[in-house]
């Protein structure tokens, strides 16, 4: 088996620990979380996390199946058995000349952006999208140079079927 990218919606009790207890329990199977979000949901004292991981089918049904034993934890759904609506945030500063401020710009309209900070020298944008467009803008803002990033990295939620 070959390791994957997944993402793991978890609902969990919002509790002391509980964020602790799971990130353990991902890490002491040797995977890494490359991105993690948790935020509150509607119903009072229950919190919505989504966490990306690479690593084998195998594997990962092993840690959905522990993820699932734990009392804190109300439901557990790997993105990767469902059809999903994926997206991540990023701010970043790069630099914006005068010279090269409306080039800056135009790539920021092409990738539908907003500025939401501005500097004489540097440009802040917010951009919305999944992974693949996010990088994307990444690579076509490194050549102006990129000062700083900020990302929240995948919030993913199953699609509704029609």
């Amino acid at each position: 088996m070959t390791a994957n990218r997944h993402v793991l919606s978890v609902i969990v009790e919002n509790e002391p620990g509980v964020l602790s207890r799971v990130a353990g329990l991902i890490s002491g199977r040797g995977f890494n979380i490359e991105s993690l979000n948790v935020a509150p949901t509607l119903e009072a004292g229950v919190s919505h996390m989504t966490i990306t991981t690479c690593g084998d089918k195998g594997i990962i049904e092993q840690v959905v199946k522990q993820l699932r034993k734990l009392v804190t934890t109300i439901k557990v759904v790997d993105f990767c058995e469902h059809v999903a609506v994926e997206r991540e945030m990023i701010l970043l500063k790069v630099n914006a000349e005068d010279s090269r401020r409306a080039e800056i710009l135009r790539i920021v309209d092409i990738f539908r952006c907003k500025v939401v900070d501005v500097s004489l020298d540097e440009l802040t944008v917010e951009a919305t999208g999944d992974t693949g467009k996010i990088q994307a803008l990444i690579n076509m803002l490194q050549r102006f140079g990129i000062k700083e990033i900020a990302r929240t990295g995948t919030v993913a939620m199953k699609r509704s079927m029609q």
